[in-house]
């Protein structure tokens, strides 16, 4: 049998408070795509960042190519073919394609000290995009860049450090299908050539798309490792868990309902055109359409980020041909945007703070804040939300992923909002986590609470939509209802198809 490339034995770690890792076991052979799955917070994360040089185990060994190895820092990790491609890219925006792959490794001139030869450094770098069935420019400017490009420029980046075990954190998170299938070739390439890669991903039909084998971790300790053709989605769901996880529909029908939020005419040139949709009190209206399409430039047009053009929205009973953040949040509307990191959380910045910080004016108008109060809000939403922290001064950027979108969810819920706006509101987290928000949001539906949905995951739009609005090229395409909210159907209006039916 052919020998392992990677080795990792009873590898323990322990932060203050927590134990991240209890003696893990995971192991990588050439050729091989295996899958890392796990809730966040199950201590994936942590595993890589062992193995790629960012934290070292208190205990447990290393073997690279049957040799015992230590790893203290990144170089390290890299000379001994290692490279981790992070959810968050790490390229340089305004430098060139070439000179992020080749960045403090550039070819010089021979006899020049200092003087980069760059007819060498794109020459290289073409090679290499070209091995990979890259298509991108190597001059090109990584910030002119989308971001599937960026992507399998970091791949490239990854080889062109002879890398021989590629860490793959979430790389399909914000791509297209399109874009996902183009990854996926790559990736195949990569096998073909003998590179052994470990991908971790929150999407489990990826497990037997791109997998061969599949390692599940929970609580910091591994649960198993399996063939990808022996086990079933349910079951890896179990596993990661602990427990059954079931989504199923729960549509309901409230036509009578008082409206919540009316858009009428909305025109922003060159990105919306005539928008018109409604919610109604206790909806959740779902938000479709393929990625460009315009629906989170609506989000931020109806919540004030962004002005609009002609059109007027109407909000809890106010009619408004003008909009800022502040007024939205003063009238009861809350948006959870798309990038949570960036524009939902301050992430240096601990958990009460961020839970109250949309809801100062309102729960202070005196301007004095009482510091007990704001500790009993905070503390009250971390345990209505479940959110794990070990206290609400625990800095939001150390929590996982899951949490800090409860920690939006809360800051949003302390404003009191009639209406919320939920932008990609499971993306990059697990699935244990993306059960728990979609009950919270169905609790807050039965509240009488007004839900705008926008998703690029089609399940989750056909699961928890009472309606579904389709968005194509800037414009509402598609009200459906009842039988029609199905996945063929969506996927028809947002890519032109269903059109004329």
């Amino acid at each position: 049998m052919e020998r392992a490339v990677l080795e990792m034995h009873q590898i323990t770690k322990q932060f203050p408070g927590v134990l991240a890792l209890d003696k893990v076991d995971f192991d990588l052979y050439p050729g091989e795509v295996h899958i890392l799955l796990g809730e966040n917070g199950a201590g994936k994360s942590t595993l890589m960042k062992t193995l790629a040089g960012a934290h070292e185990p208190d205990s447990g060994t290393i073997v690279v190519d049957g040799r015992e190895v230590r790893i203290r820092n990144p170089k390290q990790a890299q000379a001994l073919g290692i490279s981790i491609i992070y959810q968050e890219f790490t390229l340089i925006p305004y430098l060139t394609v070439a000179q992020n792959i080749f960045l403090a490794r550039e070819p010089l001139r021979w006899g020049m000290r200092g003087l980069v030869d760059r007819d060498r450094l794109y020459a290289d770098s073409t090679a290499i995009l070209k091995t990979l069935g890259i298509s991108v420019d190597p001059r090109s400017v990584v910030s002119t860049l989308g971001v599937a490009q960026q992507q399998l420029v970091e791949v490239a980046k990854a080889l062109s450090l002879n890398a021989r075990i590629l860490i793959m954190d979430e790389p399909t998170a914000t791509l297209s299908d399109q874009e996902i299938e183009q990854l996926f070739g790559i990736i195949h390439n990569l096998k073909s050539r003998g590179v052994g890669v470990i991908y971790i991903s929150h999407r489990l039909q990826e497990v037997g798309q791109i997998g061969d084998r599949v390692t599940v971790l929970r609580d910091g300790r591994s649960v198993g490792t399996y063939n990808v053709a022996d086990v079933d989605i349910n079951t890896l769901i179990k596993l990661m868990v602990g427990r059954e996880v079931m989504e199923k529909a729960d549509r309901r029908s409230l036509p009578n309902a008082p409206e919540a939020l009316r858009v009428s005419h909305l025109h922003r040139n060159g990105v919306l055109h005539d928008v018109n949709l409604v919610v109604r009190e206790g909806e959740i209206v779902g938000l479709a359409g393929l990625v460009g399409s315009g629906r989170t430039e609506l989000a931020r047009a109806i919540f004030g980020i962004d002005p609009f053009d002609s059109g007027e929205i109407v909000l809890l009973g106010k009619r408004l041909v003008a909009t800022n953040p502040s007024l939205s949040i003063r009238l009861g509307l809350g948006l959870l945007p798309e990038d949570r990191k960036s524009d939902g959380l301050a992430l240096i910045l601990p958990v009460k703070d961020n839970v109250t910080h949309a809801s100062l004016t309102r729960l202070f108008p005196s301007f004095i804040l009482d510091f007990r109060k704001e500790r009993a809000i905070a503390e009250r939403y971390v345990r209505d939300l479940r959110i794990a922290t070990p206290n609400i001064f625990r800095q939001v950027g150390f929590l996982s992923g899951g949490n800090q979108q409860k920690v939006v969810l809360a800051k949003w819920l302390a404003t009191q909002s009639r209406v919320l706006i939920f932008d990609e509101p499971t993306r990059g987290i697990d699935v244990g986590a993306k059960a728990e928000v979609h009950d919270f949001m169905r609790q807050l539906a039965r509240q009488g609470v007004a839900i705008l949905m926008i998703s690029s995951d089609l399940p989750e739009i056909v699961s928890m939509s009472d309606r579904v609005y389709v968005m194509r090229e800037g414009t509402i395409v598609k009200e459906l209802e009842g039988e029609d909210i199905n996945q063929e159907t969506i996927i028809g209006y947002a890519m032109g198809k269903g059109e004329g039916q």
